[in-house]
């Protein structure tokens, strides 16, 4: 079968397609057969070395298919079952793959295969910032960065369906009318405006009650600027570069601010919760509280280009991978 493989951290030409052997399944895990693979920010730091891993090495996490062999004990899943998975071993970059069973959730019948692995790990993202992170309520107002992204594009909507006033960022205009149109109250073009200005502005000079940067180095002041005394910070992701160091000193300057720097897994660390954090998203995508746009689609041989894309910030919503 053929995988995208690299043997040292660089940019996207690091990555090529090989021909490897096809994995068989051990105890409690599954074979799934891709029918879309999804990409995602953090395969960028595992190519580059962001995020350390062994190499040499496959890349991706999240993809979405059919199981097509089991191993001995597994109970939550049978052969020709639709799956999905995120947060599995690396190496989801090719035509098919292995995963325990407790990284996989039973995919929905009216859940594309492609809508799934474009979803996912973003759409699990965002169930969690907005519902366990800080628990958005009817009422708040929080900031999403990069809305115009794949978990922006979720969180706007999502937080508009929680009733909450959501004020969005985006890269270029372009990229604020589609914020505009999934619903967010205000948008602040980044580069254009003073962000933390504009929050200001908007909120009547009280700030919001929670910010969700997945940004990074680029908006972390304007994040901090942008919260009422007493609001979150949560730094998610690192899209323009790593934060730089912070004393704690200054959250209590601007206001006893909280500060936070989640990551997935600790939110669906056991497969009950794996399964109540995928069952959430089905749901508002299945209600049609939150849409997931087609994604851009990729051959499994362009993945570097699908790399290069995403790190240009050329791309809107979510990439995937066609085995």
């Amino acid at each position: 079968m053929r995988a995208i493989r690299i043997e040292q951290h660089g940019g996207p030409e690091a990555m090529r397609l090989a021909n490897v052997d096809q994995p068989e399944p051990g105890p409690h895990e599954i074979r799934v057969r891709h029918e879309a693979v999804g990409v995602n920010f953090i395969d960028t730091y595992h190519r580059t070395g962001l995020y350390k891993i062994a190499l040499p090495s496959g890349l991706g996490q999240e993809a979405a298919g059919v199981v097509d062999a089991v191993g001995e004990g597994v109970t939550r899943f049978g052969l020709g079952d639709r799956v999905a998975y995120s947060l599995g071993a690396l190496g989801a970059y090719a035509d098919a793959h292995v995963v325990s069973e407790n990284r996989a959730v039973r995919l929905p019948g009216a859940i594309a295969f492609d809508i799934a692995a474009a979803s996912l790990l973003k759409g699990m993202t965002a169930r969690y910032l907005l519902r366990k992170t800080f628990r958005v309520e009817r009422g708040h107002t929080i900031v999403v960065h990069a809305a115009a992204g794949g978990v922006g594009q979720i969180l706007v909507q999502w937080g508009k369906h929680l009733g909450a006033r959501v004020i969005a960022t985006a890269g270029s205009e372009a990229k604020a009318q589609i914020a505009r149109d999934l619903g967010a109250d205000d948008v602040i073009v980044q580069g254009r405006d003073d962000i933390a200005k504009r929050v200001r502005e908007i909120t009547d000079g009280a700030g919001a009650d929670v910010v969700y940067d997945g940004v990074g180095k680029d908006t972390w002041d304007a994040s901090l600027d942008s919260l009422r005394p007493l609001g979150t910070m949560v730094s998610y992701g690192n899209a323009s570069g790593a934060v730089p160091p912070i004393s704690p000193l200054v959250l209590a300057q601007k206001g006893s601010l909280f500060l936070t720097r989640p990551t997935l897994g600790h939110y669906v660390a056991t497969p009950e919760l794996l399964d109540e954090t995928a069952r959430d998203l089905f749901a508002v995508i299945e209600s049609g509280a939150v849409k997931i746009a087609p994604p851009m689609r990729y051959a499994l041989a362009d993945a570097a280009q699908a790399h290069r894309d995403l790190e240009a910030r050329k791309t809107t919503g979510s990439l995937v991978l066609a085995p």
